[in-house]
């Protein structure tokens, strides 16, 4: 397996802080604030200071606020830092992902609620109001992604329930074939696999599938979130526009277990199961076992940031989880 690209690290990240001393009065004035903050995506890591990744976009979105900051009556400084004790450039991603986290399930919310409305033959000026309702929804997820600085997991979620939607209120001279020829069993072979850095429980089961179970020679490479071309021979998975990633309300291990032919293994379904009830977070299956799950990687990503650490660590999770499933299934009979 590749490493991932280093930053130049060992300085750590540059973030930009804005410290503001705001008037008690008029109250409106505060909320104005917290509203631009929260619109601009920034994060409060201590009192009072607010956070955004270093970059000449957020530095002009922080210098506007500042400006409307004094304007108001208050006080503003902005400075550029690096982080050296206390908190770490990981802690810091991990807030903004949590924030965009929470913002992503209430659009899967409402994505599921807009499903559930599109069921049988809808009337023409019904399906006029769901798809002025779907749009708005798509606006909102846009403005989440805006500020989604570090590919937070709730994304590819939120993408394939919207586009399940979409399928679900397309006419017929809407509806385009779907053909995809990176997607055959046999163009899954010797491939270069690219996901999102900071691997978490998706990306982590589907990458023990793919490796174990679908292509043995398989390279795994790890990119940002954001700006990444891929290159001849590689398939990306649980990202955005990713060959293989979330389908309606179906998690990337359960789509590459239907792609990979895989679906009747009962092991490997029953993992697909307990993925997705931590992925996705709906409980659609309920199992018991993932909560015991969901703290064992959990521990492994706050133990290490390290993508291929995450990974090898997983495998053991989920090799005991499989040969656990394989087992019981053979008491059972």
């Amino acid at each position: 397996m590749s490493r991932p690209t280093e930053k130049a690290a060992a300085l750590g990240e540059r973030w930009l802080l804005l410290i503001h001393q705001l008037p008690t009065k008029p109250a409106y004035f505060r909320v104005k604030i917290w509203r631009r903050l929260n619109d601009l995506g920034a994060v409060l890591v201590k009192n009072s200071v607010y956070a955004l990744p270093a970059s000449a976009e957020t530095q002009e979105d922080f210098e506007w606020l500042l400006r409307e900051i004094a304007e108001g009556g208050g006080e503003a400084v902005l400075c550029e830092a690096r982080l050296i004790d206390g908190l770490s450039d990981q802690q810091v991603r991990e807030l903004f992902n949590a924030a965009r986290d929470e913002a992503y399930d209430g659009l899967a919310g409402e994505a599921r609620e807009l499903a559930g409305e599109v069921n049988g033959e809808i009337e023409p000026a019904k399906r006029t109001e769901l798809r002025a309702r779907l749009t708005r929804l798509r606006t909102r997820r846009d403005q989440v992604v805006t500020v989604d600085f570090f590919g937070a997991n709730g994304r590819e979620t939120v993408d394939g329930l919207i586009g399940e939607v979409v399928q679900m209120l397309a006419t017929e001279k809407d509806a385009e074939p779907m053909t995809d020829p990176a997607r055959k069993t046999s163009a899954l072979k010797g491939r270069i696999w690219v996901t999102r850095e900071g691997v978490h429980v998706d990306r982590i089961a589907s990458a023990w599938l793919i490796k174990y179970f679908i292509d043995p020679e398989a390279e795994f490479k790890f990119v940002p979130a954001r700006g990444y071309a891929p290159v001849a021979g590689e398939l990306r998975f649980d990202m955005y526009d990713a060959e293989f990633t979330h389908e309606g309300d179906r998690c990337t291990f359960e789509v590459l277990l239907a792609h990979g032919d895989l679906g009747a293994d009962p092991a490997l379904q029953a993992i697909a199961e307990i993925v997705h009830d931590i992925d996705l977070k709906d409980g659609k299956f309920a199992r018991e076992e993932a909560a015991g799950i969901k703290t064992l990687i959990a521990s492994i990503c706050m133990a290490t940031a390290d993508d291929e650490e995450r990974l090898a660590r997983g495998k053991a999770v989920f090799d005991d989880l499989y040969r656990y499933f394989q087992k019981k299934r053979g008491s059972a009979r």
